[in-house]
């Protein structure tokens, strides 16, 4: 049989789901005699806007992809299948970007190039498929990465910039006279013009080396001799016998290209980031060749999303810099540029001069503070308000230079980060500071790129990655991606923007109809969207504000103490900047800062970790944080603050800032540790706690979000291995408040029937598989309509849990006896469990293999049946045939179950090891989505007396085909082990109502 690509899911994205209940007369003191399982309770009703969309949330909270096109070679019909394929695996949005990193042969840029009316017409295309679907469009800016318009030459003012510098040294005595050094750093193809700024002359400190860089200069020796330059040639001679530098400095254009062109014909250069005209080039360029009528209409339809715009990756082995830089750094820093530009140079970006290690670092923070301006001041603001005027959004990726990220997540409307590229949970953490004392709503991820990971890439895997970065603030996942289905060159399963990638396997993924785990897609994307769902709704929240004198993302950096101990605690903490402050100006109330916000509990900084924890600060920001301490909010100052220092060059405040600090530090509601090591006395000492709290280290995540109906809680286990079992106490601003869990996979809502509540406090067991997630919603009774018993709360039990029911609570346990249900009254109820059966393994499978091979083209996929019988459950790596085989795996098995099994108890089903993604049917009937991290399942309604059949269907990877079909690229990866492993067992439990 054969499939080509892109066949819709024969199944509906959110599938109906059923809940377990027992009706029940009122509970008494007396034991209750086990009962039977009666059927589904009706759906729960909704008060509010959380509880009505979380089921099926729209297409705004679901996930997108990013879509890569052969720039424009593609065809319409394809685009509009593909839009669909997207949509109907529940997917919300697609990024349309040009790259092809691994095309070997020529794509045509003169006629299908970014930017040519073949692209512009595929894009229309796009834009009215997606509008007819209901799915949101976004658009990079440009072609691949960094921003680039094929309007632009190196020569161009509007072209990136660099000033490379040249080099010559003279002894004291001998006269120079020759052409000024030639830059040390070539340039780049395509750069065929320079302008020679400026020539200094310094001398070299007594010893300093003359053959290895840095080169150590005598700081008031710098002097301009620029006016003796006559053609390019200098005459000068040192006026002392010690050994000088003579200094060039030559503005060009960098000559960079985005990522793997040609895009365009001309070939497209990157544009000046930092100075007005290279934003120009870019608006222009769209205004002439993109924004046509129909498409400008699209835009601001319901298809228009955001303008997307990568990581700032500037790629020049020369020093950064723009035309007026001159002018605009002592506009922004009060001082000359000159006198210290040796400092600013770089070759492939290490320092070429230094005076002392003190000014040195003084002037990069200068200089990098500067480009931190003037990125926002000429690319940032003007580019948001051109995309609002087109119905869009702007969404960018704020680092990739050393520029004060955090402050431009405030800045834009959709402030993103990666899985790949950030180093730790921090990164993103660093991002959600901006966005929240913004007031903005959404933090973006690239989400679930592998290094080396194509087509080996499982479901599980992107779920467990994204599932801890929602917990550190993220809340839109723009998957690492969708590929165009074919290009020039490509061979099965299609083309793949990103893989073979330099000869090799390259990034992960290209989703899609290509893989057989499509086919369980829907359900991940009815989690991702539900999680998304939640962590927009209402404010997010975090107990701790981190200050760091430099808003770098994706550095991997990490707040003292938090991000290693406080977390495991039930600490959340984000970061913010000097500069974000004075941006947001946040508030104190009731001893919150930004109480309407994220409302932190506890502000904590310490010197610069990005420069060996120098005690520096602003003075405005050292007044800041003194006004936030008289206005009550605890902080905590970590080091040596004695003699703190400003940042930058000029030291002139520093007295003052020496004062505002020590009266800071004699706040009462401020205290200063020592070290790290002192942070955790230091918050005992304040009497501050996080508003989740566990009774041990746990390695359980949590982000909060406030609603005016409810509190939302999301969690994650952020351990591969172990699973979390624990209570957690979190105190809420709910009164009367009840708990609920809802389901990430299948979207139910059901009341916790065991906890505990005082005022403003509830405790609550939270049990996590390893990577799993939930949810767990405070609101009153009234939240979910019938979705709670009147009866008084479940505060303990010596049963396995208590579960609510359509008139009451039922008690679950794993085996026979007598249990104990405290209520919170103090009343208790004995309730007997007659009998239970013993777990029972399913054995002697049947095994129906779907092997998919390469087809007659380069996107079809031939597919052959295998059937066979297993005594035992293996890896399809040990079984005959199928150690090379991708595809889908149906194993069947059947088990007799006796006469308890007519209602006197339920089971779980329990699947053990499965790989890649997975549906359980139960004797024909197919269950909700189940977690695919847990991959435990109640199957208690769908079991009957007598013959039961159970069928797993399970989908692979690609990989295993693809080492044998091309083992030139990916006859290096190993064997996956994939199928159903198992053990998969029946653990069945009893029940009765209280």
């Amino acid at each position: 049989m054969r499939d080509p690509h892109g066949e819709a899911p024969s199944q509906p994205l959110f599938q109906p789901s059923r809940r377990l209940f027992l009706g029940m007369g009122a509970a008494t003191g007396a034991a209750v005699a086990l009962q039977p399982v009666l059927g589904a309770a009706p759906a729960l009703a909704g008060s509010g806007d959380i509880v009505d969309g979380f089921a099926a949330p729209a297409r705004a909270a679901q996930a997108k992809f990013r879509w890569w096109w052969p720039h424009g070679f593609v065809d319409t019909a394809e685009i509009e299948r593909e839009i669909d394929q997207v949509a109907d695996a529940g997917f919300g949005g697609l990024e349309v970007a040009d790259v092809h990193h691994s095309v070997t042969e020529d794509l045509d840029p003169e006629n299908t190039g970014w930017g040519t009316p073949a692209w512009v017409g595929a894009l229309e295309a796009a834009l009215t498929r997606a509008e007819k679907r209901g799915v949101i469009l976004d658009i990079t800016i440009g072609p691949a990465w960094p921003a680039a318009v094929p309007t632009v030459t190196p020569q161009d003012k509007a072209a990136m910039r660099e000033l490379a510098h040249g080099l010559a040294f003279v002894s004291g005595g001998e006269e120079f006279s020759a052409a000024v050094p030639e830059p040390v750093v070539e340039p780049a193809e395509g750069v065929t013009e320079r302008t020679l700024t400026a020539v200094q002359v310094a001398r070299l400190a007594d010893g300093a080396s003359t053959t290895k860089a840095p080169y150590a200069l005598v700081a008031d020796t710098v002097e301009e001799v620029t006016d003796r330059v006559e053609d390019d040639h200098l005459t000068w001679t040192p006026p002392d016998e010690g050994t000088w530098a003579v200094i060039s400095y030559w503005e060009r254009g960098s000559g960079q290209r985005p990522e793997r062109g040609p895009h365009s014909s001309p070939l497209s250069y990157v544009v000046d980031h930092f100075g007005a005209a290279g934003t120009k080039a870019v608006t222009d360029f769209w205004e002439e060749a993109i924004l046509n009528k129909r498409v400008r209409k699209l835009l601001k339809g319901k298809a228009g999303g955001a303008l997307f715009e990568d990581s700032i990756e500037m790629e020049t082995e020369a020093t950064l810099w723009t035309p007026s830089m001159r002018e605009d750094f002592e506009r922004y820093t009060g001082y000359a540029l000159m006198p210290y530009l040796p400092l600013a140079v770089r070759h492939d970006e290490d320092r070429v001069f230094s005076f002392d290690s003190v000014t040195d670092r003084r002037l990069t923070d200068d200089y990098n503070e500067v480009l931190s301006e003037l990125y926002i001041e000429h690319h940032l603001k003007p580019l948001k308000k051109w995309a609002a005027k087109l119905g869009l959004q702007y969404r960018i990726q704020p680092y990739g230079l050393q520029t004060d990220a955090v402050s431009k997540a405030a800045l834009v409307d959709i402030p993103e980060g990666e899985s790949l590229g950030f180093k730790n949970l921090d990164d993103f953490r660093s991002l959600a500071g901006g966005r929240d004392l913004g007031g903005n709503t959404v933090l973006s991820s690239e989400a679930g790129a592998v290094n080396g990971g194509s087509y080996s890439t499982t479901w599980a895997r992107t779920v467990r990655t994204i599932s801890r970065e929602y917990a550190a603030g993220v809340n839109q996942a723009v998957l690492h991606g969708f590929s165009y289905a074919d290009a020039p060159g490509a061979q099965w399963p299609g083309f793949a923007a990103f893989t073979p990638y330099s000869g090799g396997i390259g990034y992960s993924e290209s989703w899609g109809p290509r893989l057989p785990s499509w086919r369980h897609a829907a359900d991940v994307s009815g989690f991702l969207a539900r999680a998304q769902f939640l962590l927009r709704s209402g404010t997010s929240t975090a107990d701790v504000a981190f200050l760091r004198q430099k808003g770098y993302a994706g550095s991997g950096f990490g707040a003292a103490y938090f991000s290693k101990d406080g977390v495991r605690a039930g600490w959340t903490h984000q970061f913010v900047s000097p500069r974000l402050l004075e941006l947001t100006d946040p508030k104190v109330k009731k001893k919150r800062l930004a109480p309407d916000g994220p409302a932190y509990r506890l502000l904590v900084f310490e010197g610069d970790a990005f420069s060996g924890r120098v005690p520096t600060l602003p003075l405005e920001t050292a007044r800041r944080l003194l006004d936030y301490a008289r206005d009550g909010l605890p902080i905590i100052v970590v080091g040596d603050w004695s003699v703190p220092e400003s940042p930058g060059v000029d030291q002139g405040d520093s007295a003052e800032l020496a004062e505002v600090v020590a009266d800071l530090l004699a706040q009462p509601g401020v205290h200063r540790a020592p070290d790290r090591e002192g942070i955790a006395a230091g918050i005992d000492a304040l009497g501050v706690s996080p508003a989740v709290t566990y009774a041990k280290a746990s390695p359980l995540l949590h982000a909060k979000r406030r609603d005016k109906k409810a509190e939302l809680y999301y969690f994650a286990n952020s351990s591969d291995t172990e699973t979390v079992d624990h209570e957690v106490t979190i105190s809420t601003d709910v009164k009367k408040a009840y708990p609920y869990s809802l389901d990430l996979w299948t979207g139910d809502i059901e009341p916790v029937a065991v906890h505990t509540a005082e005022e403003g406090k509830v405790t609550v067991r939270v049990r996590l598989a390893p990577g799993a997630a939930t949810a767990i919603a405070l609101a009153d009774r009234k939240w979910v309509r019938n979705g709670h018993p009147k009866n008084a709360r479940v505060s303990a039990t010596d049963a396995d849990t208590v579960l609510v029911a359509d008139q009451g609570h039922v008690v679950r346990a794993a085996k026979a006896g007598t249990y104990t249900t405290t209520y919170d009254d103090g009343g208790t109820v004995s309730t007997e469990i007659a009998e239970v059966a013993e777990p029972v393994e399913l054995t002697g499978w049947t095994l129906e293999v779907e092997d998919w091979r390469p087809g007659a083209s380069t996107t079809e996929t031939d597919i052959s049946s295998v059937e066979l019988s297993l005594d035992a459950l293996k890896p399809w790596t040990e079984l005959p045939d199928l150690a090379d085989v991708s595809g889908l795996g149906r194993y069947t098995a059947t088990v007799d179950l006796g006469e308890g099994w007519t209602g006197g108890f339920g089971a779980y089903l329990e699947l053990g090891q499965v790989t890649d993604s997975f549906r359980v049917t139960v004797n024909g009937e197919a269950l909700p989505p189940v977690d695919q991290l847990a991959r435990r399942v109640d199957v208690g309604p769908y079991l009957r007396k007598g013959k039961n059949t159970v069928e797993v269907e399970v989908a692979t990877t690609l990989i295993n085909r693809m080492r044998v079909f091309r083992p030139d690229v990916y006859g290096s990866a190993r064997r996956q082990e994939c199928g159903l492993m198992g053990p998969v067992r029946l653990v069945p439990y009893g029940q009765a109502g209280l």
